[in-house]
């Protein structure tokens, strides 16, 4: 069946459906030794599709791992700056890649796939699945709380007003649980900076009814078949252009 080619890219486990459109646009993929167009459909089944001259397959296996990122690890394939990325974590031979993002100081609960039809359902724009933190501040005051409360904008869109519990604060330190739905670049980090406040720690530990647990840094976990099946039931109306 002919499908949008940056689709059948993504669920070769080689990219996300926005790196693939990338990838075309760059000239590197090409249709039965014709170079290909943003826009172009294709059958895995029938036509040969390449990237940088290698035939794509789909992988044998789709695998979904839940990962505790640790701080000081980037969330791409390959960083132009050579710090550490999260596939030094997982298993290379699965050519799993992250769903969505952490910042280098941000750390916990990360998916990694190689199903790039559930990656491309899971941060679809119409999805807007609640993420919990764990919040450290410095710079507590008086009022914090209402300005981390009050709507305001990021990148000139509004955002949710955010779940917030305070769970001590104390000398101008405070821990909080943040929960936001929408995923803006540094997010909670520059919503706490227009509260005048300055992160210290900051640790996903909940996305959608995914849970970190008790792994530890560093450590993953295979997703049960109940966790994958939650994850697709919830996706199933996104768009599938």
């Amino acid at each position: 069946m002919a499908e949008r080619l940056q689709k059948i890219i993504a669920g070769c486990g080689v990219c996300s459906r926005r790196k693939a459109e990338e990838l075309i646009a760059a000239g590197r993929v090409t249709v039965n030794g014709v170079k290909a167009a943003v826009g172009d459909t294709a059958d895995l089944s029938v036509d040969v599709i390449e990237l940088d001259g290698v035939r794509l397959a789909a992988p044998a296996q789709k695998r979904t791992l839940l990962l505790y990122k640790p701080r000081g690890y980037v969330t791409t394939a390959s960083d132009e700056k050579g710090r550490k990325t999260v596939m030094e974590l997982v298993p290379g031979d699965l050519r799993l890649y992250p769903v969505g993002r952490l910042d280098l100081n941000s750390e916990g609960l990360l998916l990694m796939t190689n199903d790039g039809d559930l990656a491309y359902r899971l941060t679809h724009p119409s999805r807007e699945t609640p993420k919990r933190y764990l919040v450290w501040v410095n710079g507590w005051h008086d009022g914090a709380e209402a300005l981390l409360r009050r709507p305001i904008e990021l990148d000139g869109r509004p955002i949710r007003p955010p779940g917030l519990h305070v769970l001590h604060a104390r000398d101008g330190q405070a821990k909080l649980t943040i929960t936001i739905h929408e995923g803006r670049n540094r997010q909670i980090r520059r919503m706490c900076e227009a509260a005048g406040l300055r992160v210290t720690r900051l640790k996903r530990v909940a996305e959608g009814s995914l849970e970190l647990g008790s792994l530890k840094p560093g450590e993953y976990r295979e997703l049960t078949a109940a966790e994958l099946a939650a994850l697709k039931e919830n996706t199933t109306s996104n768009d599938e252009t």
